[in-house]
């Protein structure tokens, strides 16, 4: 009997530390509001022409971590730039031209390149910086971050450019490639890496099977892009499995990742409203790489406000 209502005792201290835990924090709200990861896609996602210094001042305005994708030009000089020609972001381009890229022009040559009219009229003569220029940026206030998405670049070089600059701690580098990322971690131990893939649960599950041989090694975040399986607006946040990955898969793959202190990040592709990132928190997804950086916020409050409710 004395065993037993020592036991009542525990178990009722035990429910009561929950319960009181629980008021602010959930299984599926993993860190305070004012250190949420958001990653702003190419700069400022749909706000700004992408990957130039407007774009990435822009995203670090809006509390975000914008992505900047580096590549090398002809005469060895890396620059932010995402596609592999200039076809899409170059308005009026040649037809010479369009079937090019950074790797074929000298910096000054593509300096000439305006990269912003495409977007718009606001956005006329914005230019491809170099990455020595955006590091310049974030060397200027410490609370500055940025991801290094790999396109075409070479490592040392890069990783030597960060580290010249003191930016080190500030870089995340991003790849779809986990030999590449391991490299950057051996050049660059004092940067976080992001994994990121893409695929149906079969795919999926055969690259954390690489990650499992290693465990999880120099993976300080990953990113897995989800794919919605109707129109945007017509997604509930209590719709089961509205992505072509599947809700069970996502929710034990954060499980997963949690264990491994591995920050659970995604990218959703088809569209964007509230539901649809009120969805993902409930999955279980801890950061968002967004191209709508107001709708993503405005979610990502109200979740965490409606968890402290």
């Amino acid at each position: 009997m004395i065993r037993l209502a020592a036991a009542t005792v525990w178990l009722g201290m035990f429910s009561a530390a929950l319960a009181q835990e629980k008021a602010t924090w959930s299984l599926r709200d993993h860190q305070p509001l004012d250190k949420f990861v958001m990653q702003a896609h190419r700069g400022a996602g749909e706000l700004s022409e992408e990957n130039t210094l407007e774009a990435f001042e822009l995203g670090w305005s809006l509390g975000c971590i914008p992505e900047a994708d580096v590549r090398t030009t002809k005469d060895g000089v890396i620059v932010a730039f995402h596609d592999a020609n200039f076809a899409r972001v170059v308005k009026d381009v040649s037809p010479e031209l369009a079937k090019q890229g950074v790797k074929d022009l000298t910096l000054d040559e593509l300096r000439k390149l305006d990269v912003g009219s495409w977007k718009g009229t606001d956005f006329e003569g914005r230019q491809t910086p170099t990455m020595a220029e955006v590091f310049a940026l974030m060397k200027k206030d410490p609370t500055r971050r940025l991801y290094l998405d790999w396109k075409d670049a070479d490592l040392p070089q890069l990783a030597a450019l960060a580290k010249k600059e003191g930016v080190e701690r500030q870089v995340i580098f991003a790849s779809t490639l986990y030999p590449k990322l391991r490299e950057w971690k051996r050049l660059s131990p004092n940067s976080q890496t992001l994994l990121w893939m893409r695929g149906d649960d079969a795919k999926l599950e055969k690259r954390f099977e690489e990650l499992r041989a290693t465990d999880f090694a120099d993976v300080t975040q990953l990113q897995i892009h989800v794919h919605l399986t109707k129109p945007a607006d017509q997604v509930k946040r209590t719709d089961a499995n509205p992505f072509e990955e599947t809700d069970s898969f996502l929710i034990a793959r954060g499980d997963e990742l949690r264990r491994q202190g591995i920050l659970y990040q995604t990218l959703p592709y088809g569209g964007a409203s509230e539901a649809i990132y009120l969805k993902l928190l409930d999955l279980g997804f801890m950061s968002f790489a967004t191209d709508h950086p107001n709708i993503t916020w405005d979610a990502v409050k109200a979740y965490y406000s409606e968890q402290q409710d």
